[in-house]
C-alpha cells in the first residue's frame, strides 16, 4: 500500500512570505508555538523554557495534519489588542495567563498577602503521568500552606472553571477555620463535580509531596463546595468568567472563611451582566504586549 501524501510537505515554504502562491492553509498558519517563538526571537524578546513548553502544549504546529483548523481569518488583521467578548473568542491558556498576571498586579500588596495562585495549566498537566512529578515540585515552590486562599484556575476539555483552596494553612480538624475547597463553574450543566475525583487525588498528592502529617482519611474529608454562581450565556465566556470570579473573590473574601456562613456572596445574583460586561471591556482595553510585561 502506498504512503499517503501530506499535501505540501515536500515543498518547503517561507511562512512569513506574502507570496500569493503559498498554499492558503499555510498562509493562515500564524499562531503555532513555532511562529510565536520566531516572532519573539526576531524582536529580541526572551521566553522561559517553561513557557515554551506550555506553548507547545496549547499551540501545537498543525501543518500537514488533517486537524488543521480552517477558520476564516479576521478581516481586522493582526493587532496588539485582543477583543475577547466582541469577537466571541474563547481565551486560550496563554491569553488567560497574561490577563491574570495583569489582574494580579492590580491588587494591593496588603490584599495579596492572603492569596496565591497556580498556573492555569498545572492541573491539566498533573493529570498526565509524565508531568505529574514536575507539577508537584512547582506547586511546592508556591508555599500554599502558608496562605489562606489558593486560586487554582482549571482548563479541561476546553472549559474553564476555578478551584479555590480555603484555609489549607490550618489544621484539618480545626472547628473555627475549617479547610475546604470551592469549585466555581459558569456552566453548571457541564456537571462541575465530574472533576471531584481528580481534584481529590490532586490535593492528596500535594499534601504527600510536602510531607504533611495529615492522613489520607482526613484529606479525603475536606469539603468540596460548589456554589451556584452566575452562568455564562454562550460557549465562549468561561475564561472571562473565571477571571471575574478571581477579581471579585480577592476583593471580597472574608478574613476567615466559615462553612457555616457559606456561600457568602457567591450565589446566582453575585454580580450583574452589566458588571461582567464592564470587566470584559477592561480586559479588551489591555494590549497583549502590555499584559506580557
Amino acid at each position: 500500500m502506498g504512503k499517503r501524501k501530506l499535501g505540501h510537505e515536500s515543498n518547503p515554504v517561507d511562512l512569513a512570505s506574502p507570496n500569493p502562491k503559498v498554499p492558503i492553509d499555510v498562509i493562515k498558519h500564524r499562531t503555532c508555538w513555532l511562529h510565536v517563538l520566531a516572532y519573539l526571537r526576531a524582536h529580541k524578546m526572551k521566553m522561559s523554557r517553561q513557557r515554551i513548553r506550555r506553548l507547545q502544549l496549547t499551540a501545537p504546529c498543525l501543518l500537514g495534519t488533517s486537524n488543521f483548523p480552517r477558520r476564516k481569518r479576521s478581516e481586522r488583521g493582526v493587532k496588539c489588542k485582543i477583543a475577547i467578548s466582541k469577537q466571541k473568542k474563547k481565551l486560550n491558556s496563554g491569553e488567560f495567563e497574561c490577563y491574570l498576571e495583569n489582574l494580579w498586579r492590580s491588587f494591593s500588596e496588603d490584599r495579596k498577602t492572603c492569596f496565591t495562585y497556580l498556573d492555569s495549566l498545572w492541573f491539566n498537566l498533573y493529570l498526565k503521568k509524565y508531568s505529574r512529578a514536575n507539577v508537584l515540585t512547582w506547586i511546592k515552590k508556591k508555599h500554599i500552606f502558608s496562605k489562606k486562599y489558593v486560586l487554582v484556575p482549571i482548563v479541561c476539555w476546553g472549559h474553564w472553571s476555578l478551584l479555590i483552596f480555603c484555609h489549607f494553612n490550618e489544621n484539618l480538624q480545626s472547628n473555627t477555620k475549617t479547610p475546604c475547597m470551592l469549585l466555581l463553574d459558569s456552566l453548571e450543566m457541564a456537571n462541575p463535580r465530574r472533576l471531584e475525583a481528580d481534584i481529590r487525588k490532586f490535593v492528596f498528592d500535594i499534601y504527600k509531596a510536602e510531607d504533611r502529617p495529615e492522613t489520607r482519611e482526613l484529606i479525603s474529608k475536606i469539603p468540596l463546595l460548589v456554589p451556584k454562581v452566575p452562568q455564562q450565556t454562550n460557549g465562549e465566556e468561561c475564561g472571562n468568567f473565571v477571571l471575574y470570579f478571581i477579581n471579585l473573590f480577592v476583593e471580597g473574601a472574608p478574613e476567615n472563611f466559615s462553612i457555616d456562613s457559606y456561600p457568602y456572596f457567591m450565589d446566582k445574583n453575585w454580580f450583574s451582566p452589566e458588571g461582567f460586561g464592564s470587566f470584559c471591556e477592561r480586559l479588551e482595553s489591555i494590549p497583549l504586549e502590555s499584559a506580557l510585561h
